[in-house]
């Protein structure tokens, strides 16, 4: 007589299946938040390191300009079309494509053998980076049930916080230590081992998603807005260097034109198949038009400060870049803690108040860095700067993960690719914006000529009056909050009613070894309850 082990059945077997979806989707959360992390890190790590690729390939200022430049252009101009690929081809396969892609053109920075082979490589991995960033917030909405994604938001601020100053800090110790003599090199060398370890296990735990309705790429809408964000970022990013030609000029007035053309364009392209780049009907989601709105006007504000910043410490205060990049720490720990308890326990209490807190925090904190930088003048200390990063730390933190939440708590699921993207390109046409007004609100206030002992003082004046700007783009922000939802609403489940936060859906995998010449492409993964 034999006998066999007792198998789960009914509601066992639904509890170990939900454990293991449960499981699935955490690791698969670690895995997108790493190559977000990466990214962030990858925007701001060039710039510590610039004069030790200066030294070592012989680059010209130009080429300096577009070693930066030219990641900025390639990903923002691509991040919508990135979000739009992952709806239509499967959210998954556009993320393991993206982060190989971004793993590859990291590869061919390291080992760049000129000025110019390193620019070619940075606007590759701009490009593969717009296909992987808008999978990240895409696969959290397609993965996490609504009751869950506060919780996950709250983790996606703590890494944007992390990330915002981390670059330079890494930047910095990667370059000062000279690893095996490479100098600037590793800066991009770490991505190979973090990239090739996002690529084999998101492979085996993130779980595919796509639109449900059948989706087709629109290429002219791929055209415009490509066309429209260099037409608008690229004088903003090279305009100082040329000097503010006129050619600029018309160049982003162009640029409103061919928006305009894009909009008229998408409304016709919606009503005759569906399938338009840019989903209008999004900005009828009021939630998610404020959010924008905010979103763009706070990258300003932060592309003003974080440059500013930077060039006050090393260049006016004379300080090293590691640093530099030290006194930071406070700054970015701060925006991790808040970051961290705004969505899960400030936000379902107190609804957009944390949101307008965090904008009065962060006006508070500036002040209190003008009135130090104007009390201790070039005397200033790493440690006497601690308090006003904190304070401007926790307020930035009550912001940025709330205002993911926020922007993309009411839309579709079909159409979370699409928001992604525009979540994602407003916050760099923000940053651009905020970088262009840098050359008037802080160079435009350092007088020529200077001599060796004027430096330090005048490019401590220009960081004072460039604050004062960041703090009247807060104000800003505080009053577009009001545009905010008051409370935070149920997040939308595919367009239906959202489901009841006591019942926990289980995401299926889709079958991803069935024939797909038989049965088609992959399925959207099925919610079940």
């Amino acid at each position: 007589m034999t006998s066999s082990a007792p198998q789960p059945s009914g509601a066992a077997a639904t509890a170990v299946s939900s454990d293991s979806s449960d499981r699935r989707r955490w690791f698969a959360l670690a895995i997108v938040m790493t190559a977000a992390f990466m990214d962030l890190v990858d925007v701001t790590i060039v710039n510590i390191a610039i004069p030790s690729i200066q030294r070592d390939t012989g680059a010209t200022f130009s080429s300096i300009q577009w070693i930066t430049a030219g990641y900025a252009l390639a990903f923002a101009a691509g991040l919508i079309t990135g979000g739009r690929l992952g709806d239509i081809y499967g959210r998954k396969r556009l993320f393991l494509i993206g982060i190989a892609g971004f793993t590859v053109a990291s590869a061919l920075c390291g080992f760049a053998a000129n000025p110019e082979m390193l620019v070619a490589s940075r606007i590759l991995q701009g490009a593969t980076a717009a296909l992987m960033v808008p999978q990240v917030l895409s696969i959290v909405h397609a993965t996490f049930p609504a009751h869950e994604r506060g919780k996950v938001f709250g983790l996606f601020g703590a890494i944007v916080g992390l990330g915002a100053v981390s670059g330079p800090l890494l930047g910095a110790l990667l370059t000062e230590w000279n690893i095996a003599g490479l100098e600037w090199r590793p800066i991009f060398l770490i991505n190979l081992p973090v990239g090739i370890a996002g690529l084999i296990l998101g492979r085996k735990f993130i779980t595919e998603s796509k639109a449900p309705k059948a989706l087709r790429l629109d290429l002219t809408g791929v055209v415009l807005v490509t066309a429209g964000m260099l037409m608008l970022i690229y004088p903003l990013t090279r305009g100082e260097e040329l000097g503010w030609p006129l050619w600029g000029y018309l160049s982003m007035a162009g640029s409103l034109v061919v928006f305009l053309v894009l909009v008229l364009f998408e409304r016709a392209k919606a009503s005759r198949d569906g399938s338009p780049l840019v989903e209008l009907s999004l900005f009828r989601v009021k939630s998610f038009a404020a959010g924008i709105a905010v979103q763009l006007t706070f990258g300003i504000g932060l592309g003003i400060f974080f440059l500013v910043w930077t060039l006050y410490m090393q260049e006016g205060l004379g300080w090293s870049a590691l640093r530099a990049g030290t006194t930071g720490i406070p700054f970015s720990v701060a925006v991790s803690f808040a970051a961290g308890i705004s969505v899960q326990k400030l936000v379902p209490r107190f609804g957009r108040k944390v949101l307008q807190a965090g904008a009065l925090l962060m006006v508070a904190g500036l002040l209190l860095y003008i009135w130090e930088s104007d009390r201790y003048g070039m005397g200033i200390t790493s440690w006497q700067m601690a308090l006003p990063l904190v304070v401007m730390g926790i307020g930035m933190g009550l912001i940025v993960a709330p205002l993911a939440d926020a922007v993309l708590s009411e839309v579709p699921k079909e159409h979370s690719g699409s928001a992604s993207g525009l979540f994602n390109t407003v916050q760099q046409m923000g940053n651009a914006l905020g970088l262009a007004l840098v050359s008037v609100v802080f160079f435009g206030a350092i007088g020529d000529r200077l001599t060796p002992a004027q430096v330090g003082p005048a490019f401590a004046d220009a960081f004072e009056q460039s604050l004062w700007w960041v703090a009247g783009v807060l104000a800003a922000i505080f009053l577009l909050m009001f545009a905010l939802p008051a409370r935070p609403k149920q997040h939308v489940e595919g367009g239906e009613a959202a489901t009841d936060a006591t019942t926990e859906p289980v995401i299926e995998p889709v079958n991803e070894s069935a024939d797909e010449s038989a049965h088609g492409p992959a399925d959207e993964p099925v919610l079940t309850h």
